[in-house]
């Protein structure tokens, strides 16, 4: 592809197919030129690093999250669209757990995405410092639940061994250690390999439940 037809937009968008598909170490400048069919050289005149396309395509995830009304639908739902959003992100691209742990990331997306979310807690009644401590604690909550799902689907994805010989393999050590404490022990007995593989519904739920408590916890705090 030559220089002139090469756009920052098409080499971010390959690069995030790469990304999705091999992970972070997946991603070189030589990778991604062979995949554009463009050398190294074009890529640097858009692009000066690896780390600045890292952060150029998290930001580009971040533009993928829609922004609800919450003059339509309530300040509640609202968060939980955006807190939804945000979930579906990381687990949609999951090299973002090993781009957020080691890099500090700011773009006009995750901008354009926090100016939208200041304005619906403004719209439920929070306020300056209190807002502020609204905002990371939806996130913290958000991004904590659904960076640790990232990094264990990751794992055995990437793992050698057959995820759910894995995981049976872990849950008998699990058995093992827990023997001296029955109520730990009957909680890992509820839970099979093909479920912690496998349903994704009862991740959802477990993480709607969360949310739906802190929401819950946040409510009563609001300025009456």
């Amino acid at each position: 592809m030559a220089l002139d037809t090469l756009s920052r937009e098409q080499i971010v968008g390959a690069a995030m197919e790469l990304l999705d598909a091999e992970g972070v170490n997946g991603l070189s400048m030589r990778r991604l030129g062979t995949k554009l069919d463009a050398g190294a050289t074009s890529i640097y005149w858009h692009v000066k690093n690896k780390d600045a396309l890292l952060e150029l395509a998290s930001d580009h995830a971040f533009g993928e999250i829609e922004l609800p009304d919450a003059a339509e639908i309530g300040w509640r739902a609202a968060v939980t669209a955006l807190a939804d959003g945000m979930r579906s992100m990381v687990l949609r691209h999951p090299w973002l757990v090993s781009v957020f742990a080691t890099r500090l990331h700011y773009g006009p997306n995750l901008a354009r995405f926090q100016d939208h979310t200041i304005g619906v807690y403004s719209s439920a009644g929070f306020a300056d410092e209190e807002l502020d401590s609204v905002m990371g604690t939806v996130d913290a909550y958000v991004l904590g639940s659904a960076l640790g799902e990232a990094a264990w689907h990751t794992q055995l994805r990437e793992s050698n061994e057959d995820p759910k010989a894995r995981i049976d393999a872990l849950m008998a050590k699990g058995r093992e250690i827990a023997a001296p404490y029955p109520r730990l022990l009957e909680r890992i007995n509820g839970y099979g390999a093909d479920t912690m593989i496998e349903d994704g519904e009862l991740r959802e739920n477990s993480f709607e439940y969360g949310l739906r408590a802190v929401l819950d916890g946040l409510e009563a705090r609001i300025p009456r």
